[in-house]
C-alpha cells in the first residue's frame, strides 16, 4: 500500500521561502503521477502543482513562477519549493498519488492516496 509522509511546513514572513517534502513508499507502478494541494479553512482543496515519471510538471497560475515541483526517485522522495510566498499561500499542504497520468486540471477525487498534511503559515 502506498504511504505518504508529508514535512516542512512551517511559519514563515512574506517574501520567504518554504521546502515541503513527501517520503513515498510501497510505490509498485511503473507509470505513477504526484500532485500538491492545499487546501485553507473555509476552502476547497485546490491543486498547486503535478509532476509525472517522465518528469512533466504543472502548475496552478497562482503559482507559476514562485513554486517548483521535483522529485528524487533515489530517495523516493517529493519535493515543492515555495519561494516569495504571500499571505495567501497560507494553507494545509498535501501531497497525492495517481496510479496513472495527471495535471493541474485533475480533480482531488482522482487520486488514489493522501498523507496528512503539513501546514504553511504566511504572515505579513
Amino acid at each position: 500500500q502506498v504511504q505518504l509522509v508529508e514535512s516542512g511546513g512551517g511559519s514563515v514572513q512574506s517574501g520567504g521561502s518554504l521546502r515541503l517534502s513527501c517520503a513515498m513508499s510501497g510505490i509498485t507502478s511503473s507509470w505513477y503521477c504526484m500532485g500538491w494541494f492545499r487546501q485553507a479553512p473555509g476552502n476547497e482543496r485546490e491543486g498547486v502543482a503535478t509532476i509525472d515519471i517522465f518528469g512533466t510538471t504543472t502548475y496552478a497560475d497562482s503559482v507559476k513562477g514562485r513554486f517548483t515541483i521535483s522529485q528524487d526517485n533515489a530517495k523516493n522522495t517529493l519535493y515543492l519549493q515555495m519561494n516569495s510566498l504571500k499571505p495567501e499561500d497560507t494553507a494545509m499542504y498535501y501531497c497525492a498519488y495517481r496510479s496513472t497520468w495527471c495535471s493541474i486540471s485533475t480533480a482531488s477525487h482522482d487520486y488514489n492516496y493522501w498523507g496528512r498534511g503539513t501546514q504553511v503559515t504566511v504572515s505579513s
